[in-house]
């Protein structure tokens, strides 16, 4: 019997606090603008998956105000905050049921590409919109190199390409993670019957210190055991999350899709 795929980042581990605050400064801004671009969402129902700490929880509970509903799930709840002004629901995607819609907006960051049973979830998420709802899927695209655009020493610079390399092709691949689903997600939801299928893509440098550099020594503190397989060394992963505080390195984020698909009208 094969062992089960784990998440790589998982919710219980201390880094991932440090995760949870770096994500939504360097994706909210335009997951907001992807969200915004839905039209007014007073009343609206919505459901988040993969709600993480739930900053995008909330901004979808203040855009719904009170005569909506946010429901926020995720396979581990603890990151999300006990008073939070929305619902929230241990779940599991890819083994349990969608939750009871129907949705009128349903968003997904950071998720599907983690998740082997990628677009069955996909397809199940897609027949729980109402006619007229939308589906908002965002993921990294991972399979860019390039991602150093300045660094301290060449040998600085080619440490961080080895961590990017092993990341995207082996270290979240034996996790289940898909580095070319970001792209394949619009011909997915086409599949799946949705329509005015559209991407926008977005991306942004990051000098040391600041959360898209820090977000590498988050990933290296909850994986370290993997880069150590992978075939880093202990002194080059000392090294790495050094420089990832050093203003003299600026780095490229991943570049994020955002896919929106709409279930037709009734």
């Amino acid at each position: 019997m094969e062992t089960p795929l784990t998440y790589a980042f998982d919710n219980d581990d201390p880094a991932a606090v440090d995760r949870h605050s770096q994500l939504p400064v360097v994706l909210d801004e335009f997951t907001v603008s992807r969200l915004t671009s839905l039209g007014d969402l007073t009343g609206r129902r919505c459901l988040e998956v993969g709600a993480g700490g739930g900053s995008i929880a909330a901004w979808l509970a203040r855009a719904a105000g009170p005569t909506g509903r946010v429901l926020a799930t995720d396979i581990n709840t603890r990151h999300l905050p006990t008073d939070a002004p929305y619902e929230v629901l241990q779940h599991d995607l890819e083994t349990e049921p969608v939750p009871d819609g129907p949705w009128d907006v349903i968003h997904a960051r950071l998720v599907l590409l983690h998740l082997p049973g990628r677009e069955a979830v996909l397809r199940r998420l897609a027949a729980v919109l109402a006619p007229g709802g939308a589906l908002v899927v965002e993921d990294f695209e991972t399979t860019f190199r390039k991602m150093v655009l300045a660094a301290p020493t060449p040998e600085a610079a080619e440490l961080v390409d080895l961590y990017h390399t092993l990341l995207v092709e082996r270290v979240l691949p034996a996790h289940g993670n898909d580095p070319t689903w970001a792209s394949r997600a619009p011909a997915a939801m086409l599949e799946a019957g949705l329509t005015d299928v559209d991407t926008a893509m977005h991306a942004r440098s990051w000098p040391g210190g600041t959360a898209g550099a820090l977000l590498i020594g988050a990933n290296l503190a909850q994986a370290r055991e993997d880069f150590l397989t992978a075939g880093m060394t202990e002194a080059q992963l000392d090294a790495l999350v050094r420089l990832v505080d050093d203003p003299r390195l600026i780095v490229r984020s991943h570049f994020t899709y955002s896919t929106i698909g709409r279930r037709p009208p009734a």
